[in-house]
């Protein structure tokens, strides 16, 4: 459907990335989930072709592109019939190096962010916590400062990328006492003696690697501090709106995809002589469907045009994603019912699509904090992050 939000050159764009997913990358979804690894190869072959630095300026070696490119390209993930592979690459540049761009120095810069815009370094954020999830100031992973180091100890969890990233942008606690005023961010190279990484397995998402970091006494460079101490949860919570407005693209992108799998399986699958796509209840559901993924579509729109005009959607950015991941959750259900037996068989694609869809109303803020950010303005009248 046609969107005054897209150029013809965000379309043009659109049309490559599809390509190169299609061709690229979804042959070896069942190799690369097998493996429960993607290699590091695509990575560098998407640097190569401009899409791991969209939003980065030019003069760093990205694009330059606006916000739609990005929300073009995340749409289009969803291709690679893995929805581990959406969350690997949305992590790599949408959350792992924003904040190094906007707030770090020009070595922060040159160090992490054109590095992961080539491909050449795969970076991730690391804020959850055995303990705490969605309660960022609550976060007990400690950065004390020991002359021109800080000394990391604590715990992270469920941390995409994990396992094989090069660097982590990693939300410790500079300040005393709780709360937060005391939340800094700092990049740690995943090399460094005293961390240790253990692979969690999931339900689904099984291409990416998901991980437990544990740093022990690591010795981290005072240079390696984005922005100014004590800044790292006004950071965040900047960030968390293109964070989320990420996690609505691919939902939606991974919606469009259950729905035209669904659809060609029922038009090759005849029962009583009829195909599925004939039988006047199954058409209606695809209609409800397929009408609120375009509103919801257009709702992620809206707010990421928004987010590009220099606003706070909070309110939207949060509605956008508790909208997409909680439908796109209900069409992956409605599409492996499609399938009828085939659809719970692991050699059809619906079975992964139901499983991968599972995972996007948690991350990135579950739905219950989304109803809470959006209830906090609707009803008491006040910001949430």
């Amino acid at each position: 459907m046609a969107s005054v939000y897209f150029t013809k050159e965000h379309e043009t764009f659109r049309d490559v990335v599809r390509r190169f997913i299609v061709t690229e990358v979804a042959p070896h979804a069942d190799e690369w989930e097998a493996a429960g690894a993607i290699p590091r190869e695509i990575f560098r072959k998407m640097g190569e072709s401009g899409f791991l630095g969209i939003t980065v300026p030019e003069a760093l070696g990205g694009s330059g592109g606006d916000l739609f490119f990005g929300i073009a390209f995340l749409e289009e993930l969803p291709r690679s019939m893995m929805g581990g592979f959406c969350a690997a690459v949305s992590v790599q540049q949408f959350m792992a190096t924003p904040h190094i761009l906007l707030h770090g120095s020009d070595e922060l810069i040159r160090r992490y962010v054109v590095p992961s815009a080539q491909g050449e370094k795969i970076g991730a954020l690391a804020i959850s916590e055995p303990d705490i999830g969605s309660d960022v100031a609550a976060l007990s992973t400690s950065a004390r400062r020991d002359g021109e180091h800080f000394v990391v100890n604590g715990a992270k969890t469920f941390i995409t990328n994990g396992v094989r990233g090069d660097f982590y942008t990693v939300a410790v606690r500079t300040g005393e006492g709780a709360g937060a005023a005391g939340v800094s961010l700092l990049v740690v190279d995943a090399d460094s003696p005293g961390i240790a990484r253990r692979p969690i397995r999931k339900m689904g998402w099984h291409a990416s690697d998901t991980a437990e970091i544990v740093f022990e006494n690591v010795h981290v460079p005072a240079s390696r501090l984005i922005g100014e101490p004590g800044r790292g949860f006004a950071m965040l919570m900047e960030a968390f709106q293109l964070e989320r407005l990420a996690a609505a693209a691919i939902a939606v992108g991974s919606a469009r995809v259950a729905l035209e799998t669904a659809l060609r399986y029922m038009k090759s699958r005849e029962v009583f002589g009829t195909a599925l796509s004939g039988y006047q209840a199954l058409r209606h559901r695809l209609a409800d469907l397929d009408a609120e993924l375009e509103a919801a579509r257009q709702l992620t729109y809206h707010a990421t045009w928004l987010l590009q005009q220099g606003r706070s959607p909070v309110r939207e950015a949060s509605m956008a994603k508790l909208v997409t991941t909680e439908l796109g959750k209900r069409v992956a259900d409605e599409c492996l019912q499609f399938h009828g037996g085939y659809g719970y068989m692991e050699e059809f694609p619906a079975a992964r699509l139901y499983r991968d869809a599972r995972a996007a109303t948690i991350t990135a803020g579950t739905s219950e904090i989304m109803r809470e950010i959006i209830s906090r303005q609707l009803i008491d009248d006040r910001d949430a992050g």
